[in-house]
């Protein structure tokens, strides 16, 4: 089968005969991923199991009142049955990739080719010719393709791909009363449910989307204010919030700061000099992370405060960017790559995360 004209146009630009920074290839769009990185550092683990990662919940009170009594008045008694179980599905994720003979050979690696291994290595002389390694640059590219989709599959609410990982937007809900989460319904359970301040939720009768304002202290940052402090009402053993926003989000707060804060002798960077510029926003000592993704998924105007402690993604022992190297055909001069994944998203608690939309 003849190569296609973009496989050439990658060969080629491996190896041109007249370069520029030899052995650098200078990526253009790979995009930053606070969220899928803040996931991956608080991650946690499970063991299987039949297709579930289930976990106990409760709303904290059985019913019960305290009444007084007097001598010998007859006391009641009640059986207490909050404990509530939830439950997310595990999923299976995987991506491949695949390289011909050929093209390794115009990189100058052969391949050692058996019936249990295909093992590259440089052939001699290759140094002279190569510019940046074909096969580096294609793994690059199969890692840099793994991580976009699992940071766009975190993001989402798992209705894309039913077999794939149910994101943030499947936990933390923009209209929260309604539906279910881990098989437990939100409408029965006003406990179970995420903060939220959106128009979808002011349809259901809930808190509308904030209009940024920079009069009286600003009305993001006052609402930011007032909702941290009721997100902590029952963060019983503490939270760990992150903040994540899109563009517009960001941009307002900036101008809430720039037209309420108080400009000091070092200006806003503290720098000792007339800076126009601003050091990089905070929140009650935590960071407030622009999220590209949110963005390039037309939510530009949402922020997710999101209690870590509380919402996880969990990878399967040992499941955790698995490494493939499927055997080739055996009428076919190739080889194949690949990586698996096994994870969900899973959320013991609701009510310390929010999702804000701006106008």
């Amino acid at each position: 089968m003849p190569f296609t004209a973009e496989e050439i146009a990658n060969i080629n630009a491996s190896s041109l005969e007249a370069y520029i920074e030899k052995g650098t290839v200078f990526k253009q769009n790979v995009a930053n991923k606070p969220m899928l990185k803040a996931f991956d550092e608080a991650r946690g683990s499970f063991s299987g199991g039949n297709s579930y990662v289930s976990l106990g919940v409760k709303s904290g009170q059985g019913g019960g009142s305290l009444a007084g009594y007097s001598g010998d008045d007859q006391l009641t008694h009640y059986n207490s049955t909050s404990n509530r179980r939830v439950k997310y599905a595990w999923k299976e994720h995987y991506i491949g990739q695949v390289i011909t003979h050929t093209e390794l050979k115009v990189d100058g690696i052969q391949v050692e080719d058996t019936s249990a291994d295909q093992s590259p290595s440089p052939v001699e002389g290759r140094e002279a010719h190569v510019l940046a390694g074909l096969l580096d640059e294609k793994n690059d590219d199969l890692g840099e393709d793994y991580a976009k989709g699992l940071d766009t599959l975190l993001h989402g609410d798992g209705t894309s791909d039913t077999k794939a990982l149910a994101g943030i937007r499947s936990l933390i809900l923009d209209s929260p009363a309604v539906g279910t989460t881990g098989g437990l319904s939100r409408s029965a359970n006003s406990w179970w449910r995420n903060r939220a301040a959106t128009a979808a939720y002011a349809l259901a009768g809930g808190q509308d989307k904030i209009t940024s304002s920079t009069s009286g202290g600003g009305a993001l940052l006052q609402f930011l204010q007032k909702e941290l402090r009721l997100l902590g009402k029952y963060a019983q053993g503490g939270t760990r919030w992150r903040f994540f926003c899109g563009s517009d989000v960001y941009d307002a707060l900036e101008r809430e700061l720039r037209a309420n804060g108080n400009y000091t002798q070092d200006g806003f960077m503290r720098e000792g000099a007339v800076d126009g510029g601003m050091a990089a926003l905070k929140f009650k000592g935590k960071p407030i992370e622009w999220d590209p993704t949110l963005d390039d998924l037309s939510r530009g105007k949402f922020m997710y405060i999101i209690d870590m402690r509380r919402i996880r993604l969990l990878y399967m022992n040992g499941q955790r960017m698995k490494k493939h190297n499927p055997a080739r055909p055996y009428d076919r001069l190739v080889m194949y790559n690949g990586i698996s994944t096994t994870a969900v998203m899973t959320a013991q608690q609701l009510n310390t995360s929010e999702v804000i939309e701006i106008n």
